[in-house]
C-alpha cells in the first residue's frame, strides 16, 4: 500500500463508519453499529502506528502531499492535502488511540440508550474531524476541521436533546466558539492578503521577509502584521481549547454524555487550539507581543480555573476544570516559546485525562447516573479497578515522580522559570500555585468517591428515579468493555512520560515541525541540567512544585478523611471567596446580562423602532396611507361629466400658455 493511500485510509475509515452507522442505523442494527464504527477507528489507529514506525525507522521524513486542488482564484490554489511530520504522527496516534478506547468503552456505558446507532457515529465522525485537522497541510483543510469539530461537539454535548440543560449546553458552546472562530477566520483571511497563500510550507517560508510589515487597525492605529495574524489565530484557540475569557463552554459540555467528555477534554477538540499555535510556530515566534498575551492568558486560566475544582461537587465538573486548568498550563509552554513541552503535556495529558473521565463514567454507572459527590463514598471495596485506575489518573495529573503528567508539567514550570519573557515572572507563580491546587481537588474528587464513609444507602425499590443517595442496589465493579478500557489507558499515564521525555523534549523529536528562534529556546537550556528520565523523577524531592504537591495532598487528607466538618467552615468563615468561586467569578452573569440580555434588548428595541415603527409603519405601512388619502382626494375629481373634463382640459391648456408666455 502506497503512503498516499495509507494516509487517506486514516480520516476516512472513521468517516465511511460514520456514514453506514449513521445512514444505515436501522439496517445495521446496534451491534453492527459499533462492530463498524469500531473496526474503523482500530483501523486508523493501526495505520497511524504504522506511519509512525516508518519514521522511526527513517523510511519517511517530511512528507507535504497534495490530494487535489478544491478551488482556483485569481491564481490562489485552495487544496487538500497532507503534512506528514513528526508532529502529526503524534497527535494521529494520540487521537486515534484514545478515540478507540472511548470507542470500546461506550459499549458499556451507552448501552441502553435508545441513540445508540446515533451515538456511535457521531463520535466517529468526531475522530475523522479531529484527522482532517491535524493531518493538513495549509490554512483551509485546517479551518474545515476546525468548524467540523466545533460542530459535531454540538451535537454531542446536546445528544440527550430532549434536555432542557443539554440544549442550552451545546448552544452555549457553539456560540462561545462563533466568538473565537470570528477571530480564527480574521487571522487567516489576514495570512492569505499578506502572504497571497494559504499553503503551510509557502506561508512559513516567506515568513522572515514580513516581519516588518503593518496593518491599520482599531481608528488607524499601526499593528505589526504578524502580531495581529497572531492574535486573531490565538483567538480562535481560545475558543476551541476553552482559555479565559472564552472557557465558559467547557463546563457546561458535561451534559453530554460521558465517553463524548472524555473525547473532548483528551484527545479532540480542545487540543485543537493547543496543536494550531504549535503548528504556528514560524508565525508566533515573530512576535513577542503576540507570546506574552498567549502566555498571560494561559496563565490565569491554569490559576482561576484551578481553584473553581476545588468547590465543585458533581465529579465530571471537577475533572472539567481540571482540563481547563491543564490547558491553562499547555498555553503558558506555548507562549514561553516550550511548544515541544506544550505538545509533550497534551499527549501524556491525553491518557490520563480519559482514564479520569471514563473512571467518572464508570462510577456513575455504579450508583444510577448519580454524578454528585456528595452522595458517594467507601467504593473502593465494591470498585477496585475504577478505584485503582482513578488513583493511578490522579497521581498523573498531580504530577507523582515518574508518572506521566510529572514529566510534561515540571518541565512546563521549569521552561516559564527560565523564561525571561515579559510576564513569565506572572506566570511562573501562577503554574507553581497551580500545583497546590490540583492537587487538593484531584484528592478531594478520590476521597470524597472511593474512601471515607459511604453517604448512599442500599432501599428495596422499584422505581427508577430513587431520591439523592439512595440505591435499588449495592454499587458493582463495571463489566470488562469499561473496565478493559480503563486499564489500557491506566498504562501510558504511568510510562508514556517517562519512555518519551527525552526524545520529544531534548531529543529533536519535533524539530522538523516546530520552530523556535535561538532568543527564546528555554528548552535548550533546560536540556543543559537534564540527565535522564530516572535522574529527573529522583531530583523531584528537591522541587517546590513536589513540596507544593505534596501539602495539597495533605491538606485534602486531613480534612476529606480526618476532619469533613473544616471544608463546611470554609463557606461559612470566607462566604465572599466561596460565592466568587462558586458562581465561576460570575463570568456566566456577566455575559447573561451583557451579551445576551443586552442584545436581546438591542434586537427588541431595533424590532419596535426600526423594523415595526419605521420600516413596516413610515414605508410600508405609512406609503400605503399616503397613497390611499392622495387616491380618496383625486377620486373625488372623477365625476363622469362632460364639462367638468372639459373645463379641466382648458384651465390645464390655459396654465401652459401662461407659463410658456412667462418662460419665453
Amino acid at each position: 500500500m502506497s503512503l498516499k493511500t495509507t494516509l487517506l485510509l486514516i480520516p476516512l475509515l472513521p468517516l465511511i463508519g460514520s456514514l453506514i452507522s449513521g445512514l444505515a442505523r436501522n439496517q445495521v442494527g446496534r451491534a453492527g453499529a459499533h462492530w463498524i464504527t469500531i473496526l474503523a477507528v482500530a483501523g486508523s489507529c493501526l495505520l497511524s502506528v504504522s506511519v509512525l514506525q516508518m519514521q522511526l525507522a527513517g523510511e519517511i521524513g517530511v512528507e507535504n502531499i497534495s490530494i487535489y486542488a478544491w478551488m482556483v482564484s485569481d491564481g490562489i490554489r485552495f487544496e487538500v492535502g497532507f503534512l506528514i511530520d513528526h508532529l502529526t504522527t503524534l497527535m494521529m496516534t494520540v487521537v486515534t488511540f484514545v478515540s478507540l478506547m472511548v470507542h470500546i468503552y461506550t459499549i458499556g456505558y451507552m448501552h441502553d440508550d435508545p441513540g445508540y446507532q446515533r451515538f456511535f457515529s457521531y463520535i466517529n465522525l468526531f475522530t475523522f474531524a479531529m484527522l482532517m485537522l491535524v493531518m493538513s497541510n495549509n490554512f483551509l483543510q485546517l479551518f474545515f476541521g476546525w468548524e467540523a469539530v466545533g460542530l459535531v461537539s454540538y451535537l454531542l454535548i446536546g445528544f440527550w436533546f430532549k434536555r432542557e440543560s443539554a440544549i442550552r449546553a451545546n448552544m452555549k458552546a457553539f456560540l462561545v466558539n462563533r466568538v473565537g472562530d470570528f477571530g480564527f477566520l480574521l487571522g487567516i483571511a489576514a495570512v492569505l492578503m499578506t502572504f497571497g497563500s494559504l499553503d503551510y510550507a509557502t506561508v512559513f517560508a516567506a515568513t522572515p521577509t514580513m516581519a516588518g510589515e503593518t496593518i491599520s487597525v482599531m481608528g488607524g492605529s499601526e499593528w505589526n502584521m504578524l502580531t495581529f495574524i497572531c492574535i486573531c489565530l490565538f483567538i480562535g484557540a481560545m475558543g476551541k481549547s476553552a482559555q479565559a475569557p472564552l472557557h465558559v463552554w467547557l463546563p457546561d459540555s458535561m451534559e453530554g454524555p460521558t465517553p463524548i467528555s472524555a473525547l473532548i477534554h483528551a484527545a479532540t477538540m480542545v487540543t485543537a487550539g493547543i496543536f494550531m499555535v504549535a503548528r504556528m510556530s514560524p508565525l508566533f515566534e515573530m512576535s513577542d507581543a503576540a507570546l506574552s498575551f498567549v502566555m498571560l492568558i494561559g496563565a490565569f486560566t491554569a490559576f482561576a480555573m484551578g481553584l473553581i475544582g476545588i468547590v465543585q461537587n458533581d465529579i465530571k465538573r471537577v475533572v472539567a476544570y481540571s482540563t481547563l486548568s491543564q490547558l491553562g498550563y499547555m498555553t503558558v509552554a506555548l507562549g514561553v516559546s516550550a511548544y515541544s513541552a506544550a505538545i509533550f503535556h497534551l499527549m501524556t495529558h491525553a491518557f490520563f485525562k480519559a482514564l479520569l473521565f471514563l473512571g467518572a463514567g464508570s462510577v456513575i454507572i455504579a450508583l444510577h447516573h448519580q454524578q454528585d459527590m456528595r452522595y458517594m463514598g467507601a467504593l473502593r471495596k465494591h470498585m477496585p479497578i475504577t478505584w485503582i485506575t482513578a488513583w493511578i489518573g490522579t497521581l498523573a495529573l498531580v504530577g507523582f515522580p515518574f508518572f506521566a503528567g510529572f514529566y510534561s508539567k515540571d518541565m512546563i514550570i521549569e521552561a516559564v522559570h527560565l523564561s525571561q519573557r515579559w510576564g513569565s515572572g506572572v506566570a511562573y507563580i501562577a503554574v507553581v500555585a497551580g500545583v497546590l491546587i490540583t492537587s487538593l481537588y484531584s484528592f478531594r474528587l478520590l476521597y470524597m468517591t472511593f474512601h471515607g464513609k459511604a453517604r448512599w444507602e442500599v432501599v428495596e425499590s422499584d422505581e427508577h428515579h430513587l431520591p439523592d443517595g439512595q440505591l435499588s442496589h449495592a454499587p458493582k465493579e463495571s463489566p470488562l468493555v469499561v473496565t478493559v478500557p480503563l486499564i489500557l489507558l491506566a498504562i501510558p499515564s504511568v510510562l508514556i512520560g517517562w519512555y518519551t521525555v527525552e526524545p520529544v523534549l531534548f531529543g529533536g523529536w519535533l524539530d522538523d515541525s516546530i520552530y523556535v528562534a535561538e532568543r527564546n529556546d528555554v528548552l535548550a537550556e533546560l536540556s543543559q541540567h537534564f540527565h535522564g528520565a530516572t535522574a529527573l523523577g529522583l531530583h523531584a524531592v528537591q522541587t517546590i512544585p513536589f513540596w507544593l504537591m505534596v501539602a495539597g495532598f495533605a491538606i485534602a487528607t486531613f480534612v476529606y478523611l480526618f476532619r469533613p466538618r473544616v471544608a463546611e467552615l470554609f463557606s461559612q468563615r470566607l462566604p465572599f471567596l466561596y460565592r466568587l468561586l462558586d458562581h465561576k467569578y460570575y463570568f456566566d452573569e456577566f455575559y447573561q446580562k451583557t451579551f445576551a440580555q443586552g442584545g436581546l434588548r438591542v434586537g427588541q428595541g431595533l424590532w419596535k423602532r426600526a423594523d415595526a415603527g419605521f420600516i413596516d409603519g413610515f414605508l410600508v405601512n405609512g406609503s400605503a396611507r399616503a397613497v390611499n388619502w392622495v387616491a380618496a382626494r383625486v377620486r373625488r375629481w372623477q365625476t363622469g361629466y362632460l364639462y367638468d373634463y372639459a373645463f379641466a382640459m382648458i384651465i390645464g391648456l390655459i396654465a401652459i400658455l401662461a407659463a410658456w408666455v412667462v418662460l419665453y
